[in-house]
C-alpha cells in the first residue's frame, strides 16, 4: 500500500523530508479496526516528531494522528464497528500513522463519523477535539453541560486548532465565559466565529490586554503555545485559586511564584491514555462519538479551514510547512490518494 514517511529527522525544506513508499498491507490484531483512509490532518505534534524522532535503522516512520475513513477489516475481539463503518479517530502515538492507504487502529480509540460531514471535515476534529474536551472536562474540572457558569475562560491562542473546538466547547457546553487571544483580521474574525465573547491580542502583555476590556481576573486559563512567553502575565490575571491547564512543550516552567495564589496547574496530553493503555482508554471513544452528535446537531462546527489534495510526500510538505509557518489557523487537512493501489 502507498504511505508517506521519513528515514531521517531535519527540516521541511530537505528534499527527503518526507518521501512516498510502499509498505505491506497491515493485518488487524485481535482489537484493531483497519481503516482505508479518506482525509488526514497535520498537526504541530506531526511537524515536532519528523524535526526530532529518529526511526529505527533502515525503518521508514509514518506520521499522522487524525484521520477520517472507512473500516476494512475487524480483529478477532471487535465489538463496536464493522466493515463499511465510517469512523474518524486521532490514534496512537506509538504505532505507524494514519499518513497511508490503510491504518490499523484499537477500536476503543475510535468514534463514527458525523453523518452530516464530509471526510475533510471530520478529519479535522479528533486530536484537537479530544485535547480540549479533556482539558475543559477532565482537567480544568468544568461540568458538562452546565450552564450559567459564571466564570471566565482565556485561551491562548484561540485560532488554533485546539483553540478552535475549546471556544466552542467552552461557549456552547458550559455557558463560561470566553476570552480568546488573536492577532490578525482573519484570525480575530475566525475565534469570534467560533463564538468567543472578547478577543485580545496575544503580542500585547496578556494581563494588560484584559484589564483593557474590564475584566482584570479570570479563573481558568488555557495555556496552548508560548506558555513560558506569557507565564509572567498569567501569574497577574489569574484570580487566587485559579486553574491553569498547558498543552505545550515549554523547556522549563516555574510555576513556584504562583504558590502565593493557590493556584492549581495541570498538563493535558490527548495521548496519555493510548501510551499507557488506561483503564479508561475507551473514553475516547464515548469523546468521539459525543462530539459526532453534536456536529450533527449543528451544536459544534468543523474547524476545517484549508484542504489540500491528494495524500502524498509533496502535499504533506507543503502543510507541514504551512504548520510550522505560523499563519495558519483552524485545521489544514490532506484529502485522497491519486490512484488508489491494488493493496491486496
Amino acid at each position: 500500500m502507498k504511505a508517506v514517511g521519513y528515514r531521517s529527522p531535519g527540516p521541511i525544506e530537505r528534499t527527503d523530508a518526507l518521501i512516498d513508499v510502499v509498505v505491506p498491507l497491515p493485518n488487524p490484531g485481535p482489537h484493531d479496526l483497519r481503516v482505508r483512509i479518506r482525509a488526514v490532518s497535520v498537526n504541530p505534534v506531526d511537524v515536532k516528531v519528523r524535526a526530532r524522532s529518529e526511526p529505527g535503522a533502515g525503518d521508514t516512520k509514518i506520521l499522522g494522528w487524525d484521520a477520517a475513513g472507512v473500516v476494512d477489516a475487524v480483529g478477532a475481539d471487535v465489538t463496536l464497528f464493522k466493515p463499511g463503518d465510517e469512523v474518524f479517530y486521532a490514534g496512537d502515538l506509538g504505532r505507524p500513522g494514519t499518513n497511508s492507504e490503510f491504518h490499523l487502529v484499537d477500536e476503543r480509540l475510535v468514534g463514527i463519523k458525523p453523518r452530516t460531514l464530509t471526510f475533510e471535515e471530520a478529519a479535522a476534529m479528533p486530536l484537537t477535539t479530544l485535547t480540549a474536551w479533556e482539558l475543559l472536562f477532565d482537567r480544568l474540572n468544568i461540568p458538562y453541560g452546565r450552564k450559567g457558569h459564571g466564570d471566565t475562560l482565556l485561551v491562548i491562542n484561540g485560532a488554533g486548532g485546539v483553540g478552535s473546538i475549546l471556544i466552542q466547547l467552552a461557549a456552547r457546553l458550559t455557558g463560561l465565559r470566553v476570552i480568546a487571544t488573536a492577532s490578525r483580521p482573519e484570525t480575530i474574525s475566525w475565534v469570534k466565529r467560533l463564538g468567543a465573547h472578547h478577543v485580545v491580542n496575544h503580542r500585547n502583555p496578556l494581563d494588560r490586554e484584559l484589564e483593557a476590556i474590564g475584566i482584570p481576573q479570570v479563573r481558568y486559563v488555557a495555556a496552548l503555545s508560548a506558555t513560558h512567553h506569557h507565564l509572567g502575565a498569567i501569574k497577574a490575571l489569574i484570580a487566587p485559586q485559579g486553574h491553569v491547564a498547558v498543552i505545550d512543550d515549554p523547556v522549563s516552567l516555574d510555576i513556584v511564584p504562583f504558590k502565593q495564589k493557590a493556584i492549581t496547574f495541570s498538563w493535558e496530553l490527548m495521548f496519555t491514555r493510548s501510551m499507557f493503555m488506561t483503564p479508561d482508554m475507551s473514553e475516547q471513544g464515548h469523546i468521539l462519538n459525543e462530539v459526532s452528535a453534536l456536529l450533527d446537531a449543528k451544536v459544534l462546527m468543523s474547524t476545517l479551514s484549508e484542504t489540500l489534495m491528494p495524500i502524498e510526500a509533496a502535499t504533506l510538505k507543503k502543510a507541514h510547512a504551512r504548520v510550522e509557518s505560523g499563519t495558519a489557523f483552524g485545521k489544514l487537512v490532506v484529502a485522497g490518494f491519486a490512484t488508489e493501489s491494488d493493496a491486496r
